[in-house]
C-alpha cells in the first residue's frame, strides 16, 4: 500500500510537534540512530518545518513492516529526508524502529527481515493481503508555512544559475506570497550520465494572498564540468525534467 507524499492536511494538527521534537522522537526510538552521521543531525538542528508520510506497508502471518518518509525543510531552502523502517521480528511482537539516509538503504534492510516466502520482494510495491474498505477522503490542500514566503522565493530565484529561469514578472508575483512549502518530486527518473552524477528535483509551492497557488521547480545537480553543485529553477515540472535530461546527456 503506497501513500503519496503530498497528503499533509491543510489545517494544522492539534498540538503539532516542532521539527526538533519530531527528530528527537525518531532518534529516541530508532535502534540504529547512532549510525547516522553527525553532519546530518547538525543540519536537522536548523529545520524550519517537517512532514512525514507512509511510503509502503506489508502485513503477513502476524509479521508487519512499514516504511515512512520523514522530510525536513532546512533554513537554506533545501530539504533532507530520513527513511524509517518499522517492523516486528516475531508474530505479534513489539515494533522495532530503524532510520536510514536513503531509500536504497531501507530497501536493503527490508530484505533482511524474516518474512514468509510469498512476501513481495523489497523493491516491489507492498500491498496488504486483505480487503480494505475506505471512505472517500475529502480533498485537502497541502499545508503551507506562513512565515517568510516572499523571502524564500527571492532566495530561490537568486541562487538559480540557468539563464532561462523565471522572469521578473514571476518574481513580482511571488512578492505577494503568503505561504510556501517544499517537497521532493519523484516519478520519471533521469538518465544517469557519468558515474557519480546526482540530480534532485524539488517543487516549491506558493500560496498567494488571493488564495491562488503557483509553483517553481528546482533542479539541484552536479552535471557541471568540474562536478560542482549547481541550482536551476524552472516555471514547470516538464521544463525542469527536460533540463535534467539535457544536462545528463551533455556529460554522458
Amino acid at each position: 500500500m503506497s501513500v503519496p507524499y503530498e497528503t499533509a492536511a491543510y489545517e494544522p494538527r492539534e498540538s503539532p510537534e516542532s521539527p526538533e521534537e519530531h527528530l528527537a522522537r525518531l532518534l529516541g526510538r530508532a535502534l540504529n540512530s547512532f549510525e547516522l552521521p553527525d553532519e546530518t543531525i547538525r543540519r536537522l538542528d536548523c529545520a524550519l518545518a517537517h512532514d512525514g508520510s507512509l511510503h509502503s506497508a506489508h502485513h503477513s502471518a502476524g509479521l508487519h513492516r512499514e516504511t515512512y518518509r520523514h522530510t525536513w525543510l532546512l533554513a537554506d531552502g533545501s530539504a533532507l529526508t530520513l527513511w524509517e523502517l518499522v517492523h516486528n521480528t516475531t508474530p505479534g511482537g513489539e515494533p522495532q524502529h530503524e532510520l536510514y539516509l536513503d531509500e536504497e538503504e531501507v530497501r536493503t534492510a527490508t530484505g533482511r527481515l524474516p518474512f514468509p516466502p510469498d512476501a513481495p520482494a523489497p523493491d516491489a510495491d507492498f500491498e496488504l493481503p486483505v480487503l480494505v474498505h475506505l471512505s472517500p477522503a475529502p480533498e485537502t490542500r497541502p499545508a503551507y508555512a506562513t512565515a517568510g514566503a516572499a523571502d524564500h522565493a527571492r532566495r530561490l530565484l537568486r541562487r538559480a544559475e540557468n539563464t532561462d529561469r523565471p522572469d521578473a514578472d514571476v518574481a513580482a508575483l511571488l512578492e505577494k506570497a503568503s505561504g510556501h512549502r517544499i517537497t521532493q518530486a519523484f516519478g520519471r527518473p533521469c538518465r544517469a550520465g557519468r558515474a557519480g552524477l546526482g540530480f534532485s528535483l524539488y517543487e516549491h509551492a506558493f500560496l498567494l494572498n488571493d488564495g491562488a497557488e503557483t509553483s517553481l521547480w528546482e533542479v539541484e545537480h552536479t552535471a557541471t564540468p568540474d562536478g560542482r553543485h549547481m541550482c536551476e529553477v524552472y516555471a514547470s515540472e516538464e521544463a525542469a525534467r527536460e533540463a535534467m535530461e539535457r544536462r545528463a546527456a551533455q556529460l554522458s
